[in-house]
Formats: structure tokens, sequence, C-alpha cells
């Protein structure tokens, strides 16, 4: 279960999985580096760009923008929503 994204929830509240994508758009955002599609998160984590793990990470990511964590800028490109920050997850 993913939880609702509010100001001051910390990360702790994602499982691994989804702090590991969190973290990535974080670490794009502080460079300026902008949206990141599923195909180029499972590079960033070594994994197989292959459909079954691409499609895996687009089931999360779409569920993090449900939540509040991430927005879509252009269909199939994700990046924070407005507010996510750092680890501590507040604003």
């Amino acid at each position: 279960m993913v939880p609702m994204w509010r100001a001051g929830l910390a990360w702790s509240a994602l499982s691994v999985d989804y702090q590991r994508i969190v973290q990535a758009l974080v670490d794009r955002d502080r460079l300026g580096q902008g949206a990141l599609t599923c195909q180029e998160l499972a590079a960033a984590f070594g994994l197989e760009v292959a459909p079954a793990k691409v499609e895996a990470l687009r089931s999360k990511a779409k569920r993090l923008v449900a939540r509040g964590w991430l927005a879509e800028a252009a269909p199939g490109r994700f990046t924070l929503a407005k507010g996510v920050a750092g680890p501590g997850g507040g604003s």
C-alpha cells in the first residue's frame, strides 16, 4: 500500500521499491535534469529494459502519481510532485 503524500510524511512510509523510484527523481530534480521515463528508470536501476520490467516500474510510478508523490509531466514522463523533497519527505 502506498500512502497519500502529505507535507512532513517520511519516505519510510514507502516500501523500498517505491523509495528507490522517488530517490531517482529527487536526484534528477537536484541536478536539474527533468522527467524520467520508465525505460530510463529501469536502465538506471540496472534492470533489463524488457517489457515486463518496464511495466512493473510503470505500475509503481502510476501508483505514486495517484497518491501524490510523483507527477506525470507528459504521458510516460515522471517527475516529483510539487512539494515532495528529500528523504525526510517534507516540503
